[in-house]
């Protein structure tokens, strides 16, 4: 059995991975770290090897981070700028949040081959001129820098259901557009708790246990090189 570290689980994705974590035996620990945790009320019952901390993002030395030694540790932590207050906040959270957070749980032990499995977002590109797309891109590579034994990135297109607390008017007409795009293609929408499905499947297999159906691509740069999952690839995983 391995042992798993969610960051972002009381996220729209991040609340059905972490029930996929709980309800699977493949995991002996399961660690909930965040700026906030998933509250007890709203915690499956099988929850007896979970382990909450409520963590500082700008004290992640404090956080303990590398105490678990997590063998695979899931990032679906992220906001958006409307959220953030400002540009310069969303990418502190969107990116030096995520990537330092990450480098803070990868263990000082050489012969420990940690995996890391961060959740994305379609159209992510480290050179966009645009901010969501940038951000994502360059958290992406941030990750993929840090010598982890594996790196895994999901990149999928609009999440259908997704649960949020203000929810926006252009992801309700975006649900529209791609809800009936999707009688046609397999890359433009994913059903939640399948996203959640697949990220758990792909920390369990690694970019080496991945079948070719998944159509799992490498991507990133020389000295930051991930394994990439895209929309379709996410589908054909999460309903295996």
């Amino acid at each position: 059995m391995s042992t798993a570290l969610i960051l972002g689980a009381t996220g729209a994705t991040g609340r059905h991975l972490l029930r996929e974590l709980l309800a699977n035996d493949q995991w002996s620990k399961v660690g909930e770290y965040g700026r906030r945790v998933t509250p007890e009320a709203d915690l499956p019952q099988n929850r007896g090897k979970l382990e909450q901390k409520t963590i500082n993002f700008e004290n992640l030395e404090a956080a303990g981070l590398k105490d678990g030694r997590w063998d695979v540790v899931f990032v679906t932590l992220g906001t958006t700028r409307a959220n953030a207050g400002s540009a310069e906040m969303f990418e502190k959270i969107d990116r030096e949040y995520v990537v330092n957070a990450c480098k803070a749980a990868k263990t000082d032990d050489p012969e420990h081959q940690q995996r890391v499995v961060y959740l994305s977002s379609g159209g992510a590109n480290p050179s966009s001129y645009f901010l969501y797309p940038r951000s994502k891109g360059l958290t992406e590579l941030g990750i993929a820098r840090l010598g982890y034994a594996d790196t895994i990135v999901f990149r999928p297109g609009f999440l259908k259901g997704a649960e949020r607390a203000n929810k926006r008017f252009a992801e309700t007409i975006a649900g529209y557009v791609t809800g009936a795009a999707s009688h046609f293609t397999s890359s433009v929408e994913i059903h939640v708790p399948v996203l959640a499905s697949a990220i758990m499947k792909a920390g369990i297999l690694g970019s080496s246990g991945l079948r070719p159906a998944v159509g799992a691509t490498k991507a990133g740069q020389e000295d930051a090189e991930f394994t990439l999952i895209d929309n379709k690839g996410a589908l054909v995983l999460g309903q295996e």
